[in-house]
């Protein structure tokens, strides 16, 4: 299960996840995980913290961040998401969906790591990756390229066997 912030403009016009710019920035590192767009989207459930677009961020940079009220009236959708897929796998992307699963921690100390947590569904292994879009320079600070390529190592180390399998069948 893949965890984003909200849907943005581009994903409000058609329905599809990921869609815009920071889809093709995700969609991107998912391939040097092992996922190109087609295989992830049909393996990975993907969800948001909200579902609706927040709208421009008033100083012109990206979407603006979903208010904490936002996020609490969406929040039952995504916790009986989380009860019925019950995901081995949460990949909780960008700092909304990371704080959702692991709490405010800085992204060098969970980026790259893998996490056990707990939510609505039970338990599941999260891999957090930085948000992809453009608006967001943390993955240019020293060091965090690396810790970026190691999620993404571990992502492609967990879906192996799912690979292996669904080759077989």
């Amino acid at each position: 299960m893949l965890v984003g912030q909200a849907p943005g403009q581009t994903e409000m016009g058609g329905g599809r996840p990921f869609a815009g710019r920071a889809g093709k920035t995700l969609f991107r590192w998912l391939a040097l995980a092992g996922l190109d767009e087609p295989t992830a989207r049909e393996w990975l459930y993907i969800s948001a913290i909200t579902r609706c677009y927040p709208g421009p961020h008033a100083g012109g940079r990206g979407d603006r961040v979903p208010s904490p009220a936002e996020r609490a009236k969406c929040g039952d959708w995504l916790a009986d998401e989380l009860r019925i897929i019950r995901p081995p796998l949460i990949i909780p992307v960008g700092r909304l969906a990371i704080d959702r699963f692991l709490g405010p921690l800085p992204l060098d100390e969970v980026v790259g790591r893998e996490h056990e947590v707990e939510h609505e569904g039970g338990k599941s292994v999260a891999i957090p990756l930085p948000h992809p879009s453009g608006a967001s320079s943390w993955v240019y600070g020293a060091g965090n390229r690396q810790l970026l390529e190691r999620s993404l190592e571990l992502i492609r180390q967990r879906l192996a066997p799912e690979r292996h399998r669904r080759s077989v069948a």
